[in-house]
Parts: structure tokens; sequence; C-alpha cells
């Protein structure tokens, strides 16, 4: 096992743990991986905060292995309680402009994004949900299962299907996304 964290507090308490840690900025730098050498990946409640998230999917899908598995859970913009703070006027709690979230996801605009990159090469095996504002906790995890995407936090299961050629780097660049500039690695935007 081994863990990619580049804050230096975390990285102790891994490394107490007895975790190997790289010290990567994953907005940044490549990850300390060979192509298609890794079996599993796992990204927990980072996603949100990230802004280069077309650099870190394309190395996640250049290290996975074909066959590999890619877990991910997103705080969810579409959850139940964000809904109704939208029809009150209101931010949703998961992105707001004085938190360090600076990306909302829903269940469908992740997979948009992903096929976006890399087309058909990762297929949803699991899709699930976690709590369910504002009902309490014997209530939230029957409703999470029931409607996992109106629930507080979204989890994906994706297999890599098929091999990865760089597609995440090449859509950054489309037209559509002309007026942010994403960090691509030594790649160059040519506008």
């Amino acid at each position: 096992m081994v863990a990619v964290e580049c804050f230096a507090p975390y990285q102790k308490r891994l490394e107490e743990k007895k975790i190997r840690v790289c010290g990567v900025n994953i907005e940044r730098e490549k990850l300390p991986f060979s192509d298609q050498s890794v079996d599993i990946i796992i990204s927990n409640q980072v996603f949100e905060h990230c802004k280069e998230i077309w650099w870190i999917t394309h190395e996640i899908s250049r290290v996975l292995k074909v066959g590999g598995v890619f877990v991910l859970g997103v705080p969810n913009l579409a959850s139940f309680h964000n809904r109704i703070l939208l029809m009150f006027g209101m931010q949703p709690t998961c992105i707001q402009n004085n938190s360090a979230h600076v990306r909302g996801y829903t269940k469908n605009d992740f997979l948009k994004f992903l096929n976006s990159g890399f087309r058909e090469g990762y297929l949803l095996q699991g899709f699930g949900g976690g709590n369910f504002y504002p009902f309490p906790p014997f209530l939230a995890k029957p409703l999470a299962s029931l409607f996992p995407a109106m629930a507080v936090g979204i989890f994906f299961k994706f297999v890599k299907r098929k091999e990865y050629s760089g597609g995440f780097l090449t859509f950054a660049r489309a037209p559509e996304l002309e007026s942010t500039n994403f960090y691509l690695g030594n790649a160059t935007i040519e506008r």
C-alpha cells in the first residue's frame, strides 16, 4: 500500500502506521508510478478541493492497470438538503465561496466528465450514497441506500476497461474550456 499525500502532518501519521508515503502535489506533479502499474486507486473527499481534475484524472488513468479499480468519494451537489437550499435561494453546503471546496459533483456530471476524457474507458461497477441530511442516522442510512443520488456523499467504483492514451489532456484544450488555463504537465496549449 502506498499513500499519496503532500501535507506533512498527514504524511507523518501515515508513516507512523507503516504506510509508505509519496509526497506529491497531485495538481502539478506526475504520480510516481509507471504506466499501468497500479491495481487500485482510492480517492475519498479529495476531488472537490482540486481545480486540476483533468491532470489528476489523466494521471490516475495513466498509472491504473486495465482491469484496475478506481474508487471515488465526493460531496454531492445534488443532495436532498442542497436541493432544498437552492429552492430557497441559498448556496449548497458542499460548494461555498468561503470554503476549501472549489468544485461540486453530481453522479451524472462526473460520469460525463470521465467519458469526455476517456470514452468508455471506465465501467461504473458500483454507486452508493452516504448520509442524508437533515434526517437522523436511523433514517439517513436507509434513505441514502434507497436514493444514493440524493445522499450527502456519493461513492463510485469504476473498473478501467482499456488502455488510456491521454484524452483528459486533449479534452482540457477543447474550445469550450478555452477561457480557463488548466495545468497539462509539459503539454502546451495552443489557442
